[in-house]
């Protein structure tokens, strides 16, 4: 199994933030020990730490019985645990690694840095941290988040937001009314998936500004 068959870790949370591991065997050892596969050279984590191995098909996450402990979106794991895409694996809470299914499209960004979310402008296809926005945005919803992910750390006023999302309209013809329940449903769409940050943040009396941090 190579390239986009096979599932990614992606380190969030350390001291190589930003780093990828390919899951090409059976059995995937995570731990401070030199003969892991992950090697976190952290005091909290124990030698052999956990393991990911495939079984039917399925990626299952093992912890082997650490000090400190194995953690799935922020709930400790005492029984194994059939990983999904998008899930966060945290090791002895001082290491933190989302795991990219091998179904997923994210593999393809593998030359970038791992960002919270993506898009396939071609295809309007969006990525919340490894799981893709399903169904898909509205038409107005990807018109504004393309906005904002392009102009990213900039505030977009309620005018350019207006000839982003409805480029046929007049200006005084959009109520604010109308973009911020524009605004709020995009929110509630990638809160879905990711609930604990905030994308797009609301600067009072300007506009709105997107903060895709990793």
């Amino acid at each position: 199994m190579t390239g986009r068959e096979v599932p990614l870790l992606i380190m969030e949370e350390g001291k190589e933030v930003g780093r990828k591991w390919n899951i090409e065997k059976e059995v995937f050892t995570i731990g401070r020990a030199d003969r892991c596969d992950i090697v976190l050279p952290e005091r909290q984590v124990s030698r052999l730490h956990a393991q990911i191995r495939l079984e039917g098909g399925k990626y299952v996450l093992y912890d082997l019985g650490s000090k400190n402990w194995t953690f799935v979106n922020g709930r400790r794991i005492t029984d194994p645990y059939i990983l999904q895409d998008g899930d966060e694996i945290q090791i002895a809470l001082c290491v933190k690694l989302l795991f990219v299914g091998a179904e997923a499209t994210a593999p393809l960004f593998l030359d970038e840095s791992p960002l919270r979310l993506r898009l396939d402008k071609e295809a309007r296809r969006v990525w919340v941290r490894g799981c893709e926005i399903s169904p898909p945005l509205s038409l107005a919803q990807y018109r504004l988040l393309e906005l904002l992910y392009d102009n990213e750390g900039r505030v977009c006023t309620r005018s350019e937001i207006i000839q982003a999302v409805w480029p046929d309209a007049l200006e005084e013809g959009v109520s604010d009314q109308a973009i911020d329940a524009l605004v709020r449903r995009l929110r509630e769409r990638i809160r879905e998936i990711d609930p604990h940050h905030q994308y797009v943040v609301t600067v009072r009396g300007h506009g709105f500004r997107f903060e895709n941090i990793s």
